[in-house]
């Protein structure tokens, strides 16, 4: 089992940017699909963005594409989200997960089975 570890939350002004990291250890992360989701207060958790195990394929939800940017460095299991333009819509507690199987590519919240603690991101001026 994966144990998944996320930092670089915080508080940030509306047009600000934070870079959230995911550290993996106990296995290697290198043959999984990662994916980013968040959860608000009184909502569901929703997908964010996916990046695929060797990092060539990404995918996004409509409502971070073209702000946030997934990226993985397997060396060092760890795989980010680059968040740009913030809006207060953003506030949320921000969790990666790994995919249930290996070398597959999905963004359901279903699809993932190892989740870390979650990072909570505050957008406020």
């Amino acid at each position: 089992q994966v144990q998944l570890v996320e930092s670089g939350g915080g508080l940030a002004q509306p047009g600000g940017s934070l870079t959230l990291s995911c550290a993996a250890s106990g296995r290697t992360i290198s043959n999984y699909a990662m994916g980013w989701f968040r959860q608000a207060p009184g909502k569901e958790r929703e997908f964010v963005a996916a990046i695929n195990w060797g990092g060539g394929s990404t995918n996004y939800a409509d409502s971070v594409k073209g702000r946030f940017t997934i990226s993985r460095d397997n060396a060092k299991n760890t795989v980010y989200l680059q968040m740009n333009s913030l809006k207060p819509e953003d506030t949320a507690v921000y969790y990666c997960a790994a995919d249930r199987v290996p070398w597959t590519y999905r963004s359901q919240v279903a699809d993932f089975g190892s989740w870390g603690q979650g990072t909570q991101v505050t957008v406020s001026s």
